[in-house]
């Protein structure tokens, strides 16, 4: 487990390391990155490829535009 001492320890390396002004825009971009992952894994729904091939022909289609 890591201390007090430890912890700042590593405070100053990040701070060192991405500087002052990048912390909060890396902090947003940790925040953003767990919270799409919690919900793609909370979502019950599966894509499922289409069986017949209008259905893939008109999905192409759609993807092309």
């Amino acid at each position: 487990m890591l201390g007090t001492p430890e912890l700042i320890i590593v405070g100053i390396i990040v701070v060192v390391l991405f500087g002052a002004t990048k912390l909060p825009q890396l902090g947003s971009g940790i925040g953003d990155a767990i919270r799409n992952f919690k919900k793609g894994i909370s979502e019950s729904e599966e894509i499922e490829a289409p069986k017949d091939s209008s259905k893939k022909e008109e999905i192409q289609k759609k993807e092309s535009d």
